[in-house]
């Protein structure tokens, strides 16, 4: 898949106590009080940052506050002179960052006050923030800038444990062009991996466009680890296509805009056993071609062991769509598979090149081995709508 790397704004800053003061020119009366109060008057405000000094803990917005006067303008940049942006209060008496400081960098305030009597004063001071202990990487799907089917979730898999996850989802944000409903779900993912998706309560409407906006540089994900770059994707729902497969009826139609397009004999997962398919909705997660299959690497034995052309990956766990040449006589007879949905090579190959990841395959069938488990491919519709919200961190 194709990886989009962002480049992140500077993250949050940390300053120390900022000061500056300049003498007054008011003249002195008898007394000595008018002159004092002139002196007070014209004295630059007083800056102070925070967090500030070296090696401090990253993942925290930088505030910066003015004392006897208001700021006119706040300014953070890390050491590639990228800015980190903020926003001033209503009063003007206070500065936050929007983003938070990253693991390893420096960073340079500058901060230009105001006194109501006129005086002006720019500030500065830098601060340096503590490497990561583990970096924490993502591995997302879709690709940017791809064609999708209409059941395609966007999913984020993490490199290293997410402990905090709440912090992590609030990172994250998709837009689309119709204003989809939808919401994000955390699972372990097959490899054992923290996982999030985010799918729609229905499937997608042909034409959305869709963009996740990962936010992460400088979170912390909790266990020592911390994000240092920023993800983005941005993708499009295709046409509306459906695999509507029946294992008691040992067939499978393509169906595009609630319309038959082709029914197709095939021959499914043995009954009675760990040859059996799984039912439920799967979704179409890569066209591999053609690959080697070897029944070892799914707990099977010496079951099998070849070249299979025109395949099509529906989970993790090995359950695919191809050509099955050696099964052509029980195509539209019998269930004579190891679990997958097997075709004769000519339907394989029309089938392959009508389909795009991200089609829903919906799988009945009497004797199968129930459904997958959310991470194991993209098995998110088969939870139910309201508990699938309530995976989200944020709920």
């Amino acid at each position: 898949m194709s990886h989009i790397r962002v480049r992140i704004a500077a993250a949050a800053v940390l300053l120390a106590p900022l000061a500056a003061c300049s003498s007054g020119s008011g003249t002195p009366a008898a007394d000595g009080k008018a002159g004092a109060s002139t002196a007070a008057e014209d004295r630059p405000a007083t800056v102070t940052v925070s967090p500030q000094g070296k090696a401090v803990r990253a993942g925290v917005p930088v505030t910066v506050t003015a004392t006897g006067g208001t700021l006119t303008s706040v300014t953070v940049t890390d050491a590639e002179g990228h800015s980190l942006a903020g926003k001033l209060s209503t009063d003007k008496a206070s500065w936050s960052s929007r983003r938070k400081a990253v693991p390893g960098a420096s960073y340079k305030v500058t901060a230009v006050t105001a006194t109501k009597a006129g005086t002006r004063n720019t500030a500065t001071s830098t601060f340096t923030t503590a490497s990561a202990d583990k970096v924490n990487k993502v591995d997302w799907r879709p690709g940017a800038d791809t064609t999708v089917g209409i059941a395609q979730p966007v999913s984020l898999v993490f490199d290293n444990p997410v402990t905090d996850k709440a912090a992590v989802e609030k990172q994250l944000k998709i837009t689309t062009s119709g204003g989809t409903e939808g919401s994000w779900g955390w699972m372990e993912d097959y490899s054992g991996r923290d996982r999030i998706d985010w799918r729609p309560k229905e499937y997608w409407k042909p034409g959305t466009r869709v963009t996740l906006r990962a936010e992460l540089n400088g979170t912390d994900s909790g266990d020592g680890g911390w994000f240092v770059r920023d993800y983005a994707t941005t993708f499009t729902i295709g046409a509306s296509q459906v695999v509507k497969v029946d294992l008691d009826r040992k067939q499978l139609t393509l169906e595009r805009d609630g319309k038959a397009v082709r029914t197709i004999p095939v021959s499914g997962g043995t009954p009675g056993g760990d040859k059996r398919s799984w039912r439920g909705t799967t979704v179409l997660m890569a066209k591999e071609g053609t690959i080697n299959m070897n029944s070892e690497t799914v707990g099977l034995a010496d079951a099998y062991d070849k070249m299979v052309d025109f395949s099509m990956r529906l989970t993790w766990s090995g359950m695919y769509a191809h050509a099955a040449p050696w099964n052509d006589r029980w195509m539209g007879k019998a269930n004579k598979s190891s679990g997958c949905i097997g075709m004769s090579d000519a339907n394989a190959a029309w089938f392959y090149a009508q389909v795009r990841p991200g089609d829903p395959f919906e799988i009945k069938g009497k004797d199968t081995k129930g459904v997958p488990a959310p991470g194991n491919g993209f098995g998110a519709w088969n939870v139910p709508w309201t508990e699938w919200q309530a995976r989200s961190a944020l709920r």
